[in-house]
């Protein structure tokens, strides 16, 4: 019986254009291998997807009794969160918009081979 076990970040503040660069390096992988391609990404969302990744393969250890070493990253993917608007004056009163935008990130592991 496979079961599917899931983590989520919610209000990552790098918006989900960034974040889905680092995510596709990981989709389909081995855990373990996922875990090391993060550690070594180059990017700043790294560091936040590696932290849910290890999250995920927590839960699935503690929760379901599975190893890290049966499970893959079945799904993955970051959806846009509400984006913060913030005003900035400009040159002859004119307001230039500021968008902060902020990203949601999904992880689902499965077990492997059964």
């Amino acid at each position: 019986m496979t079961h599917d076990i899931k983590a989520e970040l919610n209000f990552l503040p790098q918006s989900a254009q960034k974040v889905r660069l680092v995510i596709d390096m990981v989709r389909g992988m081995g855990a373990n291998e996922a875990l090391e391609t993060l550690r070594f990404a180059n990017k700043r969302a790294g560091e936040p997807v590696l932290k849910l990744l290890k999250s995920a393969v927590a839960n699935a250890e503690e929760n379901f009794g599975v190893s890290r070493d049966d499970l893959y990253v079945a799904q993955i993917f970051a959806n846009e969160a509400p984006t913060r608007k913030w005003r900035r004056f400009g040159a002859r009163g004119r307001f230039k918009p500021v968008l902060r935008r902020q990203s949601h990130i999904t992880v689902v592991l499965r077990e492997r081979g059964s």
